[in-house]
């Protein structure tokens, strides 16, 4: 079951996000970074309030990603970045991303917090940040 609606190209969409944000931190980075995508269309809380969509939530400003704007995330989604993409709308999550709304990639240590939500863990070069739950409580529910 679905946990967002999609079609082909929101799965090509989502699929070249995650590979252009994560490619090299293997198929498992690149399903953490998108649980995070898939999270902010699934939840309509803090900065994410009006993504309905993964066009939306790609495309957002401020507070989108940094890969739109590099051209190797306009390349063609491969089979591989559709098969992850497809796992994610279909509800799988990974920790330390399951119930994440951001991540970034510091140069150094991973900050407690970012944007005022806590770290939930680091997976290679990535970190983690998931609401609080009195901010975003539907996160964390299951579907």
């Amino acid at each position: 079951m679905a946990v967002i609606k999609t079609r082909e190209r929101d799965i090509e969409l989502l699929g070249r996000l995650m590979r252009a944000e994560a490619e090299g931190e293997g198929e498992l980075g690149m399903l953490q970074a998108g649980n995070t995508m898939v999270n902010r269309v699934r939840v309509p809380c803090l900065d994410f309030e009006n993504i309905t969509d993964v066009t939306k939530m790609v495309y957002q400003s401020p507070g989108g990603f940094e890969a739109t704007h590099k051209s190797y995330f306009y390349q063609h989604a491969r089979e591989r970045d559709k098969r992850l993409a497809r796992r994610l709308v279909q509800g799988e999550r990974f920790h330390p991303a399951e119930f994440s709304l951001w991540f970034f990639r510091p140069e150094g240590d991973c900050p407690a917090e970012w944007w005022g939500q806590p770290n939930t863990g680091r997976y290679k070069l990535h970190c983690f940040y998931s609401p609080r739950v009195e901010d975003c409580e539907d996160v964390y529910n299951v579907y």
